[in-house]
């Protein structure tokens, strides 16, 4: 038996098949059925009906075979763009992608390399042309990956911010001349086309007759074979794989009018559509170059930012001797000198210097902020005044410009549920499309045959679904693009639909309602160790954690004191070793749990033990952020619960709630306790939006619906976040929270309208009513309002709003 989709032999006893038309067809591996089902759930069942060949295999083209793209598989070359996924050996890296137009290109390329053994994941990020692959290098090779893009008719190659703008550069300076060169012959074609319109019977000769139809003949060559080129090349790139772009029905209409007014200029008989043809080439293109436009100004800010870090930089040695090196051959620990006007370039501690830095590219905050000595700095940021000397701690791919990058990518690697549902409907429009286009042909053959060509045009151009396709993935750029440039950065694209609809945000307390920045501000030996001893213990074990508190006991380390086997329970502690004995670092009942001591006062208290043996108290203090009261009055002014979940004492959160005026909140809660108050609220059917920053918030932040870390979270904690702020600002939630309600509102309205105008425009071009001009005029207007009404995105304000203050309800811890 041969395979029902690629014609190979089946092997014996082969488990895979599909089954179509009442009847089972046999498949020859997991691969062809992966394909199949997804062609035939896809509405394309038809592909297997009509086809008259079996597709070329991959291995017989050559552009198909990873000898040509050998090159990538070399590991010195993928160090610059392949980056680990996860834990179990697979990896990921984004390309740029040259040929996609529409929806119908991401689903094929998706399916097609999910298809293929070894790659674990793909996703096609429709707005900037690039798709995000997973793979497992000991099954398959990134060669065979670009090798199969390139089958397919999709050329790509690994994604770098210089080359991809050098690359949109290219492409809209030949939007330019294929447009102007379409405006021209529109506009000339229109000119001898409206004498004949307008001239009543016999007021032109034959003669000039003829010569118009020869001149607008010749003006509309170019137009067609140079204007519309992409769409013929897409169009039979659409119809060789068996997924129908919107492509297919605009060369339908182009070249049939064509080739139709071309057959009535040579043998002077039937109508001409010179002038349909330019106009619709035109308006087309004028569509989408605006769409391009839109596209690339919202990339931009991620291109820039992908270009942060500087080339080269200024490394120190151990004399203060300068030496320039590239940048990415950092290393962390290695001593950099950052002069005022240079750029940050890697991230670092400050070792000596003060200066303002312009950190507005990450942030969104464009006012310069203070860096002192032992100030984290970022790279990619602008030092302002006075030279710097910086620790590289993370350098290169690690460095957090570059990360923040790679999470952009993670959130355009899968796509909102609304932008599913659009891009299927806009796929399966096209089939239909055609179908109807088909009877209205034939029932206008029976009804007058002199009109079928001008109403199969009208029908083929007025509801081409350029709209259906734009609506959602324009609106979703903008929205991102808007969110970015306010500080917040969306890691996965889900989290914008599901801003929309939260109905409860929970704050953790330190280092999210508060500022992070701890101080010691009391000690109390309990033994016979002295103030310094006890804070010398408990600052080396803080040297293993990234949590705000850690912060509070680095002015106390002593180098001759190192913890090794440190542990940190998430909600309770630190313990290790100190010289060989064991010590504790945190709550009272973690820290000495078969006596635990009571708290001396008031407040925030850490409890240091040896051998569960009480030794230290340390007092503990923290700011709240100066726009937490703004940010919770606003939530509440939105129509959303806010609650405080926190691992602090009940005294201290009581305190900060009351303050606040957070009616729900709970005390000594620990990640499970968290979690399971998350889960009991999701199943009584809330949406629930999760801040925090710590580890101890990651397994909450693992269960929200949305969670969002702070931009001083540890690096774990914005891994698991569906959204990271760039920006200090609390406020920004709120901002948030309004943008993505606008986005959804007008992916709403982009939708309806689309269909709207579909369904109304078929009908009467169906009938006959309009024309092809006409029809030309109404599916470009169509798409024009489409992006115009994403692009007031980027015009948005947003004013949190101030509710007035409630009485305090406290809900016992």
């Amino acid at each position: 038996m041969s395979c029902y989709h690629c014609g190979n032999p089946v092997p014996s006893g082969a488990p895979w098949q599909i089954t179509l038309d009442d009847t089972i067809h046999p498949l020859c591996c997991p691969g062809c059925q992966a394909v199949a089902h997804a062609i035939v759930d896809g509405g394309l069942a038809s592909y297997y009906r009509f086809r008259t060949e079996m597709p070329e295999r991959p291995n017989e083209r050559p552009t198909a075979q990873a000898e040509t793209w050998a090159v990538f598989d070399d590991p010195g070359l993928q160090r610059a763009f392949v980056h680990a996924e996860g834990d179990d050996g697979h990896v990921h890296a984004t390309l740029a992608v040259d040929g996609i137009t529409c929806a119908a290109c991401a689903w094929l390329i998706e399916h097609h390399l999910n298809a293929l053994d070894g790659v674990v994941s793909s996703a096609v990020n429709l707005t900037h042309h690039r798709v995000r692959v997973a793979w497992d290098p000991e099954r398959i090779a990134l060669s065979r990956i670009l090798a199969e893009m390139s089958a397919i008719g999709y050329t790509a190659q690994p994604y770098e911010p210089d080359q991809a703008q050098q690359r949109l550069q290219r492409e809209e300076r030949m939007s330019v001349r294929r447009l102007i060169v379409a405006a021209v012959g529109m506009m000339q074609v229109m000119m001898f086309s409206i004498p004949i319109y307008v001239a009543g019977p016999g007021e032109i000769s034959a003669d000039f007759h003829a010569l118009f139809h020869w001149l607008s003949f010749a003006l509309s060559t170019p137009v067609v074979f140079f204007s519309a080129l992409p769409f013929f090349r897409n169009a039979i790139r659409d119809v060789r794989t068996g997924v129908l772009g919107m492509d297919v029905p605009v060369s339908l209409a182009i070249g049939g009018a064509y080739l139709a007014s071309g057959y009535a200029v040579i043998f002077n008989t039937g109508e001409v559509y010179f002038d349909s043809v330019a106009m619709f080439t035109f308006f087309l293109l004028f569509g989408r170059y605006v769409e391009m436009r839109a596209r690339r100004r919202s990339g931009h800010t991620g291109n820039a930012m992908s270009g942060a870090l500087p080339m080269s930089a200024v490394r120190l040695n151990d004399t203060d001797e300068e030496r320039i090196l590239p940048a990415n051959q950092l290393v962390p620990g290695d001593r950099v000198l950052v002069k005022p006007g240079h750029s940050v370039p890697a991230d670092g501690v400050i070792e000596d210097g003060e200066s303002s830095l312009d950190e507005s590219m990450l942030t969104g905050e464009y006012l310069p902020v203070t860096r002192r000595i032992g100030d984290r700095v970022t790279g990619g940021s602008q030092n302002v005044e006075s030279p710097l000397v910086v620790r590289v701690t993370h350098a290169g791919n690690e460095a957090r410009v570059t990360r923040i990058v790679d999470l952009t990518d993670r959130a355009f690697a899968s796509r909102p549920k609304i932008a599913q549902m659009a891009s299927r409907m806009a796929h399966l429009f096209v089939l239909r499309l055609l179908f109807v286009t088909v009877g209205v042909a034939a029932a206008w053959w029976f009804i007058d045959p002199s009109r079928v060509l001008w109403v199969t045009l009208s029908v083929l151009v007025v509801t081409c679904p350029c709209a259906l396709a734009l609506a959602t993935p324009t609106a979703l750029t903008a929205g991102h693009g808007q969110l970015r440039r306010r500080g917040v950065l969306i890691t996965r694209a889900n989290a914008l639909e599901t801003l929309s609809q939260a109905t409860r945000v929970i704050f953790d307390k330190t280092g999210t309602l508060t500022t992070g920045r701890m101080h010691l501000t009391g000690t109390r030996c309990l033994g016979e160790r002295s103030e310094h001893e006890v804070r010398a213990l408990a600052a080396a074990l803080e040297a293993h954690s990234e949590h705000p508190i850690a912060r509070a006991f680095r002015p106390f380390r002593d180098a001759t004191l190192r913890a090794s086997d440190v542990i940190n329970r998430p909600g309770a502690g630190l313990e290790g070793c100190i010289e060989g004995r064991s010590y504790r670092l945190g709550t009272p009942a973690f820290a000495a749990p078969t006596d635990t001591p009571a708290a001396p006062g008031e407040g925030q208290w850490l409890l240091l033990s040896l051998d569960a043996q009480p030794l230290a108290w340390f007092a503990l203090s923290d700011h709240v952020r100066e726009d937490a009261d703004a940010t919770v009055q606003a939530l509440k002014a939105s129509g959303l619960t806010v609650e405080l979940l926190s691992g602090d004492t009940s005294t201290a959160v009581e305190a900060l709630a009351e303050r606040l005026g957070i009616e729900t909140w709970q005390a000594g809660a620990s990640p499970e306790d968290k979690l399971a108050r998350l889960k009991a609220l999701q199943e009584a059917g809330e949406t629930v939006i999760m801040v925090g920053d710590g580890i101890n918030d990651v397994p909450v932040l693992g269960g929200a619906d949305v969670a969002v870390a702070m931009n001083g979270a540890t690096d774990l904690a914005r891994t698991s976040a569906d959204a990271v702020l760039l920006s200090p600002r609390l406020l920004r939630i709120v901002e948030a929270i309004e943008i993505s309600r606008a986005t959804r509102r007008i992916i709403r309205q982009n939708l309806t309208w689309s269909l709207c105008y579909n369904f109304t425009a078929l009908p009467l071009a169906a009938l006959g009513i309009v024309p092809p001009w006409v029809a030309a005029l109404g599916m470009s207007a169509s798409s024009l309002v489409v992006v115009g009404n994403a692009l007031r995105l980027g015009r948005l304000r947003t004013s949190p709003r101030q509710a007035p203050p409630s009485p305090v309800h406290v809900e016992p811890a």
